[in-house]
């Protein structure tokens, strides 16, 4: 433990205040409701920092922390989505609505997690709960500054006014897309949602289980993914039950078994990487140090970097009616991508549906993050052959009429 890690541990979350009790102990909040103590009783050093103080017996060594825009997206459980303008017909828009004495976020928040509301939105003392809809997107945030009017209840806190609210998205479901289904009459074509290992399938899978309301298919069979919720996982491919199926295959016959395609493709240094902690640590687990650092990670990349090239240039060749769709582009846009995938699947779009995924895009596949390898993997020679292939797709795509490559692939 040391004074930092805590401190920082608490921005992370959203939270105002860091604490730090025996030595060890970290506490984060919002509040202090505790009398003032002696300086002197906290007189523990930290366990990790021995030339600092963290608490004592009893005693909390409290910071009040400086958040930047990045790590106060949070208020506790509560997740901020920004500022936005007063809807045209709030009423409609936010069906439930009160004033509080002396509003704070912990208050809204509370009240609209009460009423099983998944957005607490603040207007002055006023809160309002509902769920986003057309004629409240989260769309078209302002500027934040648009929103620095002071809570009633508290000092450091915003609630913005009557005309630009702040929005918190709380820990309330959003059930209107949770629900899922077989195809109700079978499918008369077969749609692949391909892509090289790696590149989001998963995500892209429970993207479009919600937002169309179905269930996708597999290739494969994966009963970690079925014991997950993927109950197409266990149907056999062809069984025309799924509204898309899952597959990394890249033969001229594997391809041509389909009538159209979703074709993911993500940034090869990402993929490759996702694939190798998939390959060694699981769905959402991580490959350890000495995996990255022994003979198995050359070796990956010396096999699997050439099957990320050969894999789409084998469905742009091959596939009948590809429709491509770019991992970053879908997590910057997911709603309009995803609207286009649903569309390219023949089924008509919920704008209602597209709303609440938004609100849950990550379901329970996506690594934390949090362990982030100190350097880079790969070698100049590695990135001199990848680079190489990445001209190779761009150019690819662009033949076929389609935009190339995201900008960021691309060497700088």
């Amino acid at each position: 433990m040391t004074v930092f890690r805590c401190q920082d541990n608490c921005a992370e979350r959203g939270y105002m205040f860091a604490g730090l009790e025996f030595g060890a102990e970290c506490y984060c909040g919002h509040k202090i409701q505790a009398p003032n103590a002696s300086e002197s009783d906290c007189n523990m050093e930290c366990k990790g920092e021995k030339s600092n103080v963290c608490g004592g017996a009893n005693r909390l060594s409290i910071y009040r922390l400086e958040l930047s825009q990045e790590s106060a997206r949070r208020y506790g459980s509560a997740i901020f989505k920004g500022c936005f303008h007063r809807p045209d017909n709030v009423t409609l828009a936010l069906p439930f609505s009160t004033v509080i004495q002396n509003m704070s976020v912990d208050k809204c928040v509370d009240l609209c997690t009460e009423k099983e509301k998944s957005l607490a939105v603040l207007a002055g003392d006023t809160c309002h709960c509902g769920f986003p809809t057309p004629l409240f997107s989260l769309h078209e945030p302002e500027e934040e500054a648009m929103c620095l009017h002071r809570c009633p209840g508290e000092e450091f806190e915003n609630c913005g006014n009557q005309q630009y609210f702040v929005v918190y998205q709380t820990q309330v479901q959003d059930n209107r897309c949770m629900d899922r289904h077989f195809l109700p009459a079978h499918a008369k074509q077969l749609v692949a949602l391909a892509s090289f290992p790696g590149a989001g399938n998963t995500w892209a899978r429970h993207l479009i289980e919600l937002a169309t309301g179905y269930y996708t298919g597999s290739y494969y069979f994966d009963g970690s993914l079925y014991n997950k919720g993927f109950k197409g996982e266990r149907d056999h491919w062809r069984s025309g039950r799924t509204i898309c199926i899952k597959t990394h295959e890249s033969g001229k016959k594997e391809i041509e078994a389909f009538d159209s395609s979703i074709l993911m493709i993500r940034n090869p240094y990402k993929a490759l990487m996702a694939e190798f902690n998939r390959k060694y640590g699981g769905h959402i687990g991580f490959a350890s140090q000495a995996h990255w650092k022994g003979k198995e990670w050359p070796e990956f990349v010396k096999n699997y970097a050439p099957w990320w090239a050969s894999h789409t240039l084998d469905w742009l060749h091959y596939g009948r009616n590809v429709h491509v769709v770019h991992f970053e582009e879908l997590k910057r846009d997911l709603f309009s991508r995803l609207k286009g995938m649903v569309q390219f699947l023949g089924l008509k779009v919920s704008e209602d549906r597209l709303l609440c995924v938004e609100g849950q895009k990550d379901g329970n596949f996506k690594r934390s993050g949090l362990r982030k390898l100190e350097y880079d993997p790969y070698t100049a020679e590695m990135r001199t052959n990848i680079e190489e292939m990445i001209r190779t797709v761009d150019a690819a795509l662009k033949k076929r009429n389609m935009s190339g490559v995201p900008d960021e692939y691309k060497p700088r």
